[in-house]
């Protein structure tokens, strides 16, 4: 069950990376969560959006396949804080004049969660103690224990999102939901736990797969209806959401794994 899980958790990522790569080559440039507005004055952005969706497409699949999957995640991993800190952050203090609402980093805080996403991925391939590692390469990974923290990160900040804009955000909620503000605030403290308890290690096994399973809820019954409703406004920005949830739900499944015997035996007796 641990093996298959693991797989899951890769498949769901990967699936979603294929998408991202996939758009790029339908748009010829760059969704925001990769790159803001500032892409519109890259030179030749077409050529740049296309290599690098195809960079994306090829890391999905090398994922899913289980082909070099620790190289590749850290890779990922530091592609996407490297955009992050580079490009996002200047973006947001520089180019943004509302850039002291949390909303407006919604973004940046998406590519934060897939970076996060990334190392615990990377974090389910541990190297071999008996395999020699050049120096640079054993640094790159000291970072692998910080990929849950990242993806709490960015949930937490979501719920606080929730509460700070529980009114305007309210239509995103199901019509057929009664008090959709209370949802709003609802949704807020599910992602605001989950945050704390992960980056506290708290039940972490047990919160973040009951976490995966409310994300995989989430998709099904909130971003797909909504995705089916809009296919192609903003670039296609529902359909992103989909596979935004997806990557994130397949996260904190692989969050809850290392631990998740420990706390299911700690808090009911069941044993594997």
């Amino acid at each position: 069950m641990m093996k298959i899980s693991v797989k899951t958790g890769h498949v769901f990522y990967g699936v979603a990376m294929i998408v991202y790569g996939v758009q790029q080559f339908l748009y010829g440039d760059f969704r925001a969560v990769q790159v803001p507005a500032w892409q519109s004055k890259l030179p030749f952005l077409p050529f740049w959006a296309y290599v690098t969706g195809a960079g994306l497409i090829l890391a999905g699949l090398g994922i899913i396949a289980g082909k070099k999957v620790r190289e590749i995640a850290l890779v990922l991993g530091y592609s996407f804080l490297l955009l992050l800190f580079l490009v996002h952050v200047p973006f947001q203090i520089f180019a943004e004049p509302y850039n002291l609402h949390l909303a407006v980093w919604t973004n940046a805080l998406k590519d934060l969660a897939l970076a996060g996403g990334a190392l615990v991925i990377a974090g389910t391939f541990p190297q071999e103690k008996h395999i020699a590692q050049p120096d640079f390469t054993r640094k790159l990974t000291r970072i692998i224990p910080f990929g849950p923290m990242l993806f709490s990160i960015t949930m937490t900040s979501f719920g606080i999102d929730h509460f700070l804009y529980a009114e305007r955000l309210s239509d995103i909620v199901p019509a057929y939901l009664p008090d959709r503000v209370f949802w709003m605030y609802f949704t807020g403290v599910v992602l605001i736990g989950a945050g704390f308890a992960i980056t506290m290690n708290i039940r972490r096994g047990v919160i973040a797969l009951l976490f995966s399973i409310t994300l995989a809820l989430w998709i099904l019954l909130l971003h797909i209806p909504r995705a089916i409703a809009d296919p192609f406004g903003s670039r296609s920005n529902e359909i992103s959401s989909v596979f935004d949830a997806l990557a994130f739900c397949g996260t904190a499944l692989m969050i809850s794994l290392p631990s998740l015997k420990k706390d299911l035996h700690e808090m009911f007796g069941i044993r594997q």
